[in-house]
Parts: structure tokens; C-alpha cells; sequence
């Protein structure tokens, strides 16, 4: 019961959890948005509550408790401008912020947001004040503006509670009808409109309307994100798929054309060895020739058998699954090898368009190799993070006994191998399974400290294209 509770909810999570934009797009898209909307707004915003705060004649001088409270408003009112021209100066002058930078600058601007205008239903009416309203508009640009599921909700929540808190205290000042009656007329109009007739009216529903909107803002965003990343993987499917069609029908004509004149040379050898009948040494300049021939073909082949590039479908991978079920191959519990694993994936990886059986190959050769060089005992560092532009790094360290220098650049060589019974394929495949997808792959080591092999796959090839 309890495990199929703790899988509802991790469904539930998928679900919701929005994956958002790449970094970069993310921060050109919110500071586009603080910039020419929300500032402007904003602007317009403060040069109304000047005019209410010092030319309207609100009130003469303190005299009550809430008269108080509308003269620590307007030395926070001034605060909030300080604070609003800064972060503007920041968004119009800096034209491109890191993405983290960008997110807690709005946080905190939203808390600046959300004191003033808790500030504002203390003095204009508490739980009935038309300021209620724009407590849900701040919820909506939050939603916009802060992808990030956490700091999202969690600026939203508080959101609520400044709201629920300001109400509570309004209820407490029992002087409301003498504040009123300092208010000149227009300024109390403006300040009552929309003021419920009931006073009875449950602050309790506007609380619960705040928290809905807080989750269907959220939800909504979520979906549109789903919604935004489905069509660019349809996109990115259809392209890679292309090219991998492409190459394997630019690979099989060149493969073609390669080995029609090589059966041409390989048959007009053989005759001219039937034609010397004997031995001699024309005879064996000959059969070297015949025997090259024969592995060029065998290379051709071979080097045609792994790369497999027409057939099989672009999928959508998930890299810890595969590097799990890789790890599951090269590491059947059954053999019960003395190796420590240690995993470091980051969470919410994007994932890769490939083709499966591509990935596996890569995987499970270095997995591989790594056993290999540690006979099978030592440990085993696998990490997997986001990279710069757009890609997916993997990194697979192992403790062995590490690569020679003058070895190290030529081990992704075909039939090269540093093993006595190394075929010299399998390095050689990795980086060719790797370099169809636009990958690099690079290699780190050093004798008795280990190798580090590091793998990175562009998640979105069309970005960079058009980038």
C-alpha cells in the first residue's frame, strides 16, 4: 500500500512539475517581460499613490492608531520606489542576467510587492478593500515571471499570508469611522469602490480564492510548458530522425562505391596468381595484396555493421534510465563484483533524442572498459548534469590503473587497443555514436589515479541551429 502510495505521488509530480525553458531562453523571455510590461505598470502604479499619498490630503497629522498605520505606509511607499527604480535600472541597463540572478531579484521584488499592497488593504478597508484584486494579479505575474516551481509557490503563498495578516490587524483598530472622517470625499470614494455592503461578507472564501489561483496559475503555466516542449520535440524527432536517414544512405553509397572496386582488384589478383601457377615472389606480392584487400573489405563491413545509421527510430531517452540499465548490464548483481558505484545524477534532466540502441552502445562500452581496468574491483563516480547550450554532460570515473600519455590520443582509434585482447572497436564506436548527434566525447587520465571518460550531448540541436 505504502509503495503504491509513494508511486502516485511521484506521477503526481511528473505531472505537475513544469520543465521549463533552457536557462537562457528563460531569462531573455521574463527580463523582456519585466521590462516592458511590469515596469511601465509599475510606473503608472507609483505615480497613482503619489498623488493619493501627497496631494490628496488623506489625513492632517497622526491621531489614531490607523492613522499611524497610513504614515509607516507612506515611509515604506517611499522605500518601494527606491527599491522599483533599482531593480528597473537593473532590467533596462543589464541586458542579460543569469537566470538565478534574474529569479531572486523578482522574488524579492514580490515580497516588496506584496508588503506595499498588504499595507495598502490595512488602511483601505481590511478583508473588504478593493485591493484584494490586485493580490490576484500579483499571483498571475508571479506565475509568468518565476518558472520555478518552488519560488514560485512559495512567493505566492507568503502572498496570502500578507494579505490574511493585513486583514487581521485591520480588524483590531477600532477608530475606522474617525480616519474615515478625515478622509477628504474623493479620496474616500476612490478608496471604497468595490467595497462589499455586507460587512459580514467571510474573509475566508477571498483567502481560498487567493491559494486557488496560487495552484491553478501554477497548473496552467505547467501545462503550457508541457504543452511548448511536446512541439519542439516533434520538431527535434523529426529532425534528428532525418539525419541519421540521411547519413546512413550517404554511408551505404559510399560503402557501395568503395567495395565494387575493391572486388575488382581482389578478382584480377586472384587470376593473376592462377596465371603465375607457382610460387615466387610476384606470387606472394600478389597474396598481400589479396590479403589487404580482404580486410579493407572487412573494415568497410564491420564499420558499416555498427554504425547502423538508417535503421531503428529516434526515441525519447531518459539519461539515468539508460545509465541504470546499463549499469544493470555491465554489473548483473549476479557476478557480485567488489566495485562501489556512486551515482551524482542532477534532477529533471532533459531528455536525449536518440536512438536507443546508439546510447546503449556508448554506455555499456565504457562501463565496460572501466570494469576491465579495475579487474573488477574498485569504485566506480557516475555523474550526470546540464551543460552549457542546451546539453546533457555525462561523466564515468573509474579507479584503475589509468591510460599512458602517449596512448591516450589514439584509444578512440579503430583497432587501436590497449587491452591483448582488445578488438579496438569499442572506443571507436562510442565516438562515433556520439559525434552523429552533434556529441563530443573526451578523455581524461592519469597512471595510478584512474580515467575519466566525459560525455555531452546537445538536447536540442534545431535550438542551436537557429540559435
Amino acid at each position: 500500500m505504502k509503495t503504491f502510495a509513494s508511486l502516485q505521488l511521484k506521477k503526481l509530480a511528473r505531472l505537475v512539475v513544469s520543465p521549463g525553458l533552457e536557462p537562457a531562453m528563460q531569462a531573455s523571455r521574463i527580463q523582456k517581460f519585466q521590462r516592458d510590461i511590469v515596469l511601465p505598470v509599475k510606473a503608472l502604479l507609483i505615480l497613482t499613490l503619489v498623488y493619493f499619498f501627497y496631494f490628496s490630503n488623506w489625513i492632517d497629522k497622526p491621531s489614531s492608531n490607523r492613522e499611524v498605520a497610513l504614515e509607516t505606509t507612506f515611509g515604506f511607499f517611499l522605500v518601494y520606489i527606491l527599491a522599483t527604480i533599482a531593480i528597473g535600472s537593473i532590467f533596462i541597463f543589464v541586458r542579460r542576467l543569469p537566470l538565478n540572478v534574474l529569479q531572486w531579484t523578482i522574488f524579492i521584488m514580490g515580497l516588496f510587492d506584496g508588503l506595499l499592497f498588504a499595507a495598502l488593504t490595512l488602511i483601505t478597508g481590511g478583508f473588504d478593500a478593493i485591493v484584494y484584486w490586485v493580490f490576484l494579479a500579483l499571483i498571475i505575474h508571479n506565475a509568468i515571471s518565476i518558472p520555478l516551481a518552488t519560488t514560485q509557490i512559495v512567493l505566492n503563498l507568503l502572498l496570502c499570508f500578507f494579505y490574511l495578516v493585513s486583514g487581521l490587524i485591520e480588524t483590531t483598530i477600532s477608530d475606522w469611522d474617525e480616519v474615515k472622517l478625515a478622509l477628504d470625499a474623493g479620496t474616500r470614494h476612490a478608496l471604497e469602490f468595490g467595497r462589499s455592503e455586507n460587512p459580514t461578507e467571510p474573509f475566508i472564501l477571498r483567502v481560498i480564492v487567493l491559494l486557488l489561483m496560487t495552484v491553478c496559475c501554477y497548473g496552467l503555466q505547467a501545462l503550457f510548458e508541457k504543452q511548448r516542449r511536446a512541439e519542439e520535440e516533434a520538431e527535434e524527432f523529426a529532425f534528428r530522425q532525418g539525419q541519421l536517414h540521411a547519413a546512413g544512405r550517404l554511408a551505404a553509397e559510399i560503402a557501395h562505391q568503395i567495395k565494387n572496386p575493391l572486388s575488382i582488384i581482389n578478382n584480377v589478383s586472384f587470376s593473376l596468381q592462377r596465371a603465375l601457377n607457382g610460387a615466387g615472389a610476384a606470387h606472394d606480392q600478389i597474396q598481400i595484396i589479396r590479403d589487404e584487400v580482404e580486410r579493407a573489405d572487412r573494415i568497410i563491413t564491420e564499420l558499416m555493421g555498427y554504425a547502423q545509421l538508417a535503421e531503428g527510430t529516434v526515441e525519447k531517452l531518459s539519461v539515468t534510465e539508460e545509465l541504470e540499465r546499463a549499469i544493470a548490464q555491465v554489473f548483473p548483481l549476479s557476478a557480485k563484483y567488489e566495485i562501489e558505484i556512486k551515482r551524482d545524477y542532477m534532477p529533471a534532466l532533459s531528455p536525449l533524442l536518440m536512438q536507443r540502441n546508439h546510447l546503449s552502445e556508448i554506455l555499456v562500452n565504457i562501463l565496460q572498459n572501466a570494469r576491465e581496468a579495475m579487474n573488477g574491483r574498485g569504485l566506480l563516480h557516475i555523474t550526470a548534469e546540464h551543460g552549457p547550450d542546451f546539453s546533457v554532460v555525462v561523466s564515468i570515473a573509474d579507479s584503475g590503473p589509468g591510460i599512458p600519455k602517449d596512448k591516450l590520443e589514439r584509444i578512440f582509434e579503430a583497432y587501436f587497443s590497449t587491452k591483448e585482447k582488445g578488438t579496438g572497436l569499442g572506443l571507436a564506436i562510442v565516438r562515433h555514436n556520439v559525434e552523429i548527434y552533434d556529441g563530443k566525447v573526451s578523455v581524461e587520465s592519469e597512471l595510478g589515479k584512474g580515467t575519466r571518460f566525459t560525455l555531452r550531448f546537445p538536447a536540442k540541436t534545431l535550438m542551436k541551429l537557429t540559435a
